[in-house]
């Protein structure tokens, strides 16, 4: 505080003792707003932020939790047979411990002219073109020759197909997130497909309605460069100039000189590394076309040949009828 002296006598001595003198307070003086405020809007921030990112953390969490279940080890060679409503063809155990699809022979070439009569549309293995679509996170505009895009099963990648009339909106825009910039994965549209979403690897197919199921994500980690399951694991994705010319899809019925599912008349491609030579022998495959999880009437498999999934097979979409001109000729492999 400030103090005032009297003031001071001819004796030296003061004629009053010091006072005090109180401060001066302004009335427009109060509690700092602006600044509790400004606190209050920082704590908000803060506390919206740790929000986000939790709610992002366990949602990554929760999406890692529902497919851990659907990653192939040694003891779960093909872990999609969990997935309700999945087709798998039947499979034996090689002598090297992977899985040989006796219905779906690999390294069996036809000429880019040729037809194969496959056993379901979308194709999911057998004989196929020696050219192999591009399968680097390849987003196909139009719908591709079939021969063609069996061949990226072949090499383990996981092909998205979509009937473009039927697929919800939106939905083609998830689909494309999913294959953008990954490898291994395709996706094109397909005239004529019996459901909205259909996803192909090697003797396995899942037909979906949405884009959002989440078994779309536990089939592409369970096949997905499966090495138990690919008969050329790690085979090349890589096909300059396919993408932006690719053969155009035939949607006439093959003929009744189309190239067998069995591949009769072929002969193997030695040059290609199949990790299961059994899977390159053109004989007839057995009566039974494997299983599809979640059906309700048992199959009932050939003793020699184990079911890979316990129920009664689904049926394929029906070939489309349709002439189209043949495609044009592929560069060979």
């Amino acid at each position: 505080m400030n103090e005032v002296e009297a003031p001071m006598m001819a004796s030296g001595k003061s004629a009053k003792k010091t006072r005090s003198v109180a401060p001066v307070v302004s009335r427009r003086q109060g509690l700092p707003w602006l600044t509790i405020g400004a606190v209050v809007v920082v704590l908000i921030l803060i506390g919206g932020i740790f929000t986000v990112v939790y709610s992002k953390n366990k949602s990554n969490d929760d999406a890692a939790a529902a497919v851990a279940p659907f990653v192939p080890s040694d003891t779960n060679k093909d872990p999609s047979t969990k997935i309700t409503g999945i087709y798998a063809g039947k499979s034996t155990v090689a002598a090297n411990g992977t899985l040989s699809f006796a219905e779906y022979k690999a390294a069996l070439h036809v000429s880019s002219t040729q037809r194969v009569a496959y056993d379901r549309y979308p194709p999911i293995g057998g004989p196929h073109d020696a050219e192999w679509a591009d399968c680097n996170g390849a987003i196909y505009p139009t719908a591709v020759r079939n021969e063609n895009m069996v061949h990226p099963l072949e090499h383990g990648a996981v092909w998205i197909a979509y009937n473009p009339t039927t697929i919800a909106a939106g939905d083609l825009d998830i689909l494309k997130s999913l294959v953008s910039g990954k490898s291994y994965i395709l996706m094109s549209p397909y005239p004529n497909l019996d459901s909205p979403i259909s996803l192909q690897a090697w003797a396995h197919q899942l037909k979906v309605s949405s884009a959002s199921d989440i078994r779309i994500k536990q089939f592409i980690t369970s096949l997905q460069q499966n090495p138990y399951i690919a008969p050329e694991p790690g085979g090349s994705c890589d096909q300059p100039g396919f993408l932006a010319s690719p053969p155009a899809y035939d949607a006439a019925t093959p003929g009744t000189d189309a190239i067998k599912m069995n591949g009769a008349g072929l002969t193997a491609d030695t040059a290609e590394s199949v990790i299961n030579a059994g899977d390159t022998a053109g004989v007839v495959p057995p009566a039974s076309s494997g299983a599809v999880s979640g059906a309700t009437s048992p199959a009932v498999a050939p003793a020699s040949v184990p079911s890979s999934a316990a129920s009664s097979p689904a049926p394929s979409s029906p070939a489309p009828s349709s002439p189209a001109p043949s495609s044009p000729a592929p560069s060979s492999k």
